[in-house]
């Protein structure tokens, strides 16, 4: 038997029965130039997940926001695609956590409140998807949004140290939102 089946044998099936991560609030606005989307990850910080930030294990969020053309054909245009990446690092000798985020051009985000970096780590505002000119009046269009916590890639000689790392990566649905222009 190997050693993961022997664990799923031994331990409760309550340890495998966390909240699953969902996306949600999402909100489509635009400028007078740019359709913009805003969205929250909730339920995305299981306690093994704070255990590791905590632990000083670097956590990164990656979303995908992709829109697509419907309508009037066979297939749907893919129009815009984003990749997103959220990265959060604890600093345990100065108890700040720091974020970091693909999209904004600022520096990292420092805060001392865990509450406040897990709130910079899932709310996406304001995000710039397609200049408005790309898109046609009366045309049909489709958002499609997904997060997922990334692989935990740690040195051989952790990894039996954090053998739980396995049981708390997510993935969210795809979650999509139709509308006319």
């Amino acid at each position: 038997m190997s050693v993961g089946v022997i664990l799923c044998l031994l331990l409760p099936p309550i340890a495998f029965a966390e909240e699953t991560a969902v996306i949600e609030n999402i909100k489509l606005a635009n400028t007078r130039d740019d359709l913009l989307t805003y969205f929250d990850v909730k339920q995305a910080f299981t306690p093994k997940i704070n255990q590791a930030v905590l632990n000083g294990i670097p956590t990164t969020f990656s979303f995908y926001i992709t829109l697509y053309k419907t309508g009037g054909s066979w297939f749907d245009k893919k129009i815009s695609n984003i990749q997103l990446k959220s990265t959060l690092k604890y600093n345990s000798l100065k108890k700040e956590f720091s974020i970091l985020q693909s999209w904004k051009n600022e520096k990292s985000i420092t805060t001392s409140s865990f509450e406040d970096a897990k709130s910079f780590m899932t709310e996406i505002d304001n995000l710039k998807i397609i200049p408005l000119n790309q898109l046609v009046k009366g045309d049909k269009y489709q958002l499609r949004i997904k997060a997922e916590l990334d692989k935990v890639t740690l040195p051989l000689s952790l990894h039996t140290v954090f053998f739980f790392v396995s049981f708390w990566n997510f993935e969210t649905n795809w979650y999509l939102i139709n509308f006319t222009y």
